[in-house]
């Protein structure tokens, strides 16, 4: 085993770009020249083979192999044989629930935890991997067991982070409203909101913020604070009361 390896990236894509284009170099620096095939969980989308189409194009042009888990008779098996884990977006709730389904909360934790293989995660993926998914956008088109998640991070998440429009004359809640709401209830643990274009690379105990957006970031009962990229983040990693700094 080896320490923990994360990235979890806000969007797979990026205005102007191609699937994963603005990260595919972190992508390539994370997963380094030991491993060679990466294993795809789909389920966030309804179609799965042409997803998996769409994400073995991509790491196939960056040299990696791919496997995608639904092609998998035993996914359990995948999971335990897989090299490095990529979760794709799409719906949470939908994604979540697969991942219930096929029993593999439990082993991916094992994986990526105990044995230190490489995650990688974009939008639903991101959400996934945090505590829960309660700060995801996505509507609960299915249910889940659990808004637990996989937990390999003490915190949550909000990727495709959106600022108020201060021109707009729409009416609804802001993203910040949200969280705030989410922070109303006792005991919930920081949100980071991450801007498109943003992610956060976990290695062992540090957490540094990559890519070319900011990301904004909610404490139970204090004001929220703007980051840049490059900020350490190390100290939302530390599974204590964070209420408390």
């Amino acid at each position: 085993g080896g320490p923990r390896r994360l990235l979890l990236v806000s969007n797979s894509t990026l205005h102007g770009g191609g699937y994963l284009g603005h990260c595919q170099q972190h992508i390539k620096s994370f997963l380094g020249e030991k491993v060679k095939r990466v294993l795809f969980v789909p389920y966030a989308l309804h179609d799965r083979d042409a997803y998996a189409r769409t994400a073995r194009e991509k790491f196939e042009s960056l040299g990696y192999g791919l496997d995608s888990i639904h092609e998998s008779c035993d996914p359990v098996e995948a999971v335990r044989k897989s090299e490095a884990i990529f979760i794709g977006g799409g719906n949470t709730f939908r994604l979540l629930k697969a991942l219930y389904d096929n029993s593999l909360i439990q082993e991916i934790r094992k994986r990526v935890l105990e044995d230190g293989i490489p995650y990688m995660g974009s939008s639903a993926g991101t959400n996934v991997a945090t505590v829960s998914i309660n700060t995801t956008n996505d509507m609960p088109i299915v249910y889940p067991p659990s808004l637990q998640a996989l937990g390999l991070v003490p915190f949550n998440i909000n990727p495709h982070y959106l600022d108020p429009d201060v021109k707009s004359t729409h009416m609804g809640e802001t993203r910040e409203e949200r969280i705030r709401q989410y922070h109303e209830e006792p005991n919930t643990p920081p949100v980071l909101g991450l801007r498109e274009g943003a992610m956060l690379l976990v290695e062992g105990d540090k957490a540094t913020l990559q890519g070319v957006t900011g990301a904004r970031l909610f404490l139970r009962g204090k004001k929220p604070t703007e980051h840049e990229p490059g900020t350490d983040f190390s100290f939302l990693l530390i599974d204590s009361d964070l209420q408390n700094l």
